[in-house]
């Protein structure tokens, strides 16, 4: 029998306590930890399954805010974006074995390749894209050599050369963490079928979705996407919210994202201006708003309507194959409200409603 299995909602987190628009640039050269402790708590408390902590020259390093949110918070689970190439594999999975310990288990990975030469650089790090994935590949290789329980490890490949390895801490009860791998390259989805659970990428429409997905779906893997919401009571509220949030836009901001898009040799970050470029006056469809993705980057493409209307959207990814949302919002705490609130339930009644028939259905065969 074909067992339901219900969206997973996941938030990106901020920088502080969320209250930043569309398009004004973020908070700069500080961190908030008290406004990113009550936005965890928040977002524990609304039924959120996993924060995302971003990794990137712009934020704050992602390893210890994650140490410190799971003191404060007790159910909800944390996605470690980090990238191979920063830490050898023998100190990061003694780090996430850490972490493990520390939240009981309440960790993941985004594991991402990298997006722009020039930020890699800043770290050290000068292979190109093809290069840095096929070294990802090796990394998770011996990542999971550790997650087995191999002990000692010894490896010699193209990136990493390391004799009897050993870690006195193994993940907690033995197990791993799940591991989402970004990225819109066939390598991205080679690796995924190869060493992930689930391939996560930008926003499409449901359509483009489903043909890029075949792969990893086929291949037993999960399909994730990093995008935004906007929802209002109204149709009309949330096209005169984008309006109102676009108003007095930062225009330099926006030039400095375009700039450094320049630098990327992403296929994800140039597919989502690609389709940014390619849409009718800012809508890639009537649901799907590009408007943002200048000033944002490729997670900006956002689901805009009213609530019904974005619980349905959502619901035709995964028709599409979709499994899992981590989605943002302008300012990003209080779409989260207005998400959990007004969007999560409408999602879990159709899930319900198809749930029981698909059951019936079942039973009369």
């Amino acid at each position: 029998m074909r067992v339901f299995q219900p969206l997973k909602i996941h938030w990106c987190a901020p920088r502080g306590a969320g209250n930043t628009k569309a398009s004004e640039r973020d908070l700069a050269n500080e961190l908030d930890l008290d406004g990113l402790v009550d936005f965890a708590q928040e977002a524990e408390d609304m039924q959120i399954d996993t924060l995302l902590m971003g990794i990137g020259f712009h934020l704050p390093e992602p390893l210890p805010l994650i140490g410190a949110l799971a003191r404060e918070t007790r159910r909800l689970s944390f996605m470690l974006a980090y990238r191979p190439g920063l830490l050898p594999p023998t100190l990061f999975a003694q780090a996430v074995n850490t972490l493990s310990w520390m939240s009981n288990k309440r960790i993941s990975l985004n594991i991402v390749a990298g997006i722009s030469p020039e930020e890699q650089a800043y770290y050290g790090d000068y292979l190109a894209h093809d290069a840095r994935y096929e070294r990802t590949s090796e990394y998770l290789g011996v990542l999971h050599r550790f997650w087995r329980g191999e002990t000692p490890v010894s490896h010699e490949g193209t990136h990493y050369r390391f004799d009897g390895a050993r870690l006195g801490l193994p993940f907690k009860d033995g197990e791993r963490p799940r591991i989402y791998l970004s990225g819109a390259s066939a390598l991205a989805k080679r690796i995924t079928i190869e060493s992930g659970d689930c391939w996560l990428r930008y926003g499409d429409t449901p359509e483009g979705i489903a043909v890029a997905a075949r792969e990893p779906l086929e291949a037993g893997r999960s399909v994730g996407i990093r995008m935004h919401v906007l929802a209002r009571e109204t149709r009309e509220e949330a096209h005169a919210e984008v309006a109102a949030m676009m108003a007095n836009s930062d225009e330099a901001h926006r030039q400095q994202v375009q700039a450094f898009v320049k630098t990327c040799d992403s296929e994800a970050v140039k597919k989502s201006f690609d389709l940014a470029e390619q849409a009718s006056g800012g809508w890639l469809s009537p649901m799907l708003w590009t408007g943002a993705v200048a000033y944002r980057g490729g997670p900006a493409l956002c689901v805009v309507g009213s609530y019904d209307e974005v619980a349905r959207y959502l619901l035709e990814y995964k028709q599409a194959g979709v499994s899992e949302f981590i989605l943002s919002g302008w300012p990003t705490r209080g779409e989260m409200r207005r998400f959990c609130h007004h969007v999560l339930p409408l999602i879990r009644q159709y899930e319900a409603r198809t749930a029981g028939s698909e059951d019936k259905a079942a039973l009369v065969i």
